[in-house]
């Protein structure tokens, strides 16, 4: 066990002075410092009459599973212009942002495509591919640094979903800079331009799937694309938009998330090299050190929800119309839930983060992910046992959604 390696660790502030910091590059480089200076305030903080943090482990739980607080759908954007961007407007068209009825229609519809079963077939598929780009990083071992981000975290889930949807690997990475730029829509918005690059990236994804699905329809294909068109176009309760927006959803999720928890997860490894070579050298160990890499630094910051009625949460009113910022990152250093928080500790009994949200909106994909991580990470740890890192990873400006931008490493120090 390891106590945390933040270099602002040691920075003290108060609450007011965090929560100015933390949508400012440096908060969003390193948040956990001010997340430990709000806790001061509780687990329930109110943010004035527009909105209210929640930081708590067994509140966020409340929040997620209470259908009083919404999810982010076309109705609860219907005053704050969001509509109006082609980011949200896809967005509002995917179950994750959908509220009853239209969420349990469309989780129906691509329920199966994210099914126990399905995943673990797909081990194999993540394996293939995790030992293609692992053995192109020897080829690129010239002695310096090499990219881990760009070269592996982001390659192995791109290949991975992109053979899934049947999309040709000559187009796969052509479409990673739109991915993560959809991501940004998940951002606080303090100025609607703000939107301009998700809106672009959206535009993008949204016409290659489009393209995609009619292509299916003139050539039928045994893909996840092909097959949601047959589902849809024999009659399952659709639009064609919806599809589409199936679809956009399928492949954002199978390569943001992973790709970030890649990424994280190898740099918890390479910190930890005593437990990492356990690990390597037994499957069964995989699991654990996954799923506290997720608790100890979560690639899902934040969720959003909107009050529907005015709500008595903890004896803090939360107003209708209000949101709530739902801190995943937060809860998953509770240190009422969790003994030593800031600790990396492998061996945590009963450890179950946050990280893909809880209760009816529970992200369906979070198998998927994790599948991806538990197969990816050893199997380059294995081909790379003296892998370091050859600089700090620089993170993406962002943390709703936070990854790592860029992660130089050497592979044969």
């Amino acid at each position: 066990m390891t106590a945390i390696d933040h270099q602002s660790a040691e920075r003290v502030m108060g609450p007011s002075e965090a929560l100015s910091e933390l949508f400012t590059p440096a908060g969003k480089h390193n948040p956990y410092p001010l997340y430990d200076a709000l806790w001061e305030l509780g687990p329930v903080i109110p943010l004035g009459p527009s909105g209210t943090l929640v930081l708590g482990y067994d509140e966020v739980c409340t929040a997620l599973r209470d259908p009083r607080f919404l999810v982010t759908d076309a109705d609860v954007h219907r005053t704050t212009g969001m509509n109006e961007h082609s980011s949200w407007q896809c967005f509002t068209k995917i179950m994750m942002f959908s509220n009853s009825p239209d969420h349990e229609r469309m989780r129906r519809f691509a329920g199966w495509a994210y099914s126990p079963r399905e995943v673990t077939e797909r081990r194999q598929l993540a394996a293939k591919w995790a030992e293609h780009w692992a053995t192109r990083l020897a080829e690129l071992d010239e002695g310096g640094p090499v990219d881990l981000v760009e070269n592996f975290a982001v390659r192995v889930p791109i290949s991975v979903t992109g053979e899934l949807l049947g999309i040709p690997e000559a187009d796969q990475m052509g479409l990673r800079s739109a991915i993560t730029a959809t991501t940004t829509a998940f951002e606080p918005v303090f100025d609607r331009d703000e939107l301009l690059p998700a809106d672009a990236g959206m535009d993008v994804l949204v016409g290659y799937l489009a393209d995609l699905v009619r292509e299916r329809r003139r050539r039928p294909g045994d893909d996840l694309a092909g097959a949601m068109v047959r589902d849809r176009d024999a009659g399952a309760e659709l639009s064609e938009e919806e599809l589409v927006a199936s679809l956009v959803m399928f492949l954002i999720a199978g390569v943001q998330s992973p790709s970030d928890a890649i990424g994280n997860t190898v740099r918890l490894a390479l910190q930890h090299p005593a437990e990492s070579r356990e690990m390597t050298a037994d499957d069964d160990l995989v699991p654990a050190f996954v799923t506290e890499s997720l608790r100890y630094d979560t690639p899902n910051h934040v969720l959003t929800r909107a009050a529907e009625t005015d709500i008595d949460f903890y004896g803090h009113r939360v107003a209708a119309g209000s949101r709530a910022l739902l801190v995943l990152a937060a809860a998953n250093r509770d240190p009422r839930r969790f003994a030593d928080p800031a600790t990396f500790d492998v061996a945590r009994k009963d450890n179950r983060p946050l990280s893909f949200g809880l209760g009816p909106h529970y992200c369906l994909g979070a198998a998927f992910a994790r599948m991806q991580v538990e197969v990816a990470v050893p199997i380059l740890l294995r081909h790379f046992p003296r892998l370091a890192l050859a600089d700090p990873p620089t993170f993406r400006d962002q943390l709703v959604t936070r990854g790592f931008a860029r992660m130089d490493v050497t592979l044969n120090p």
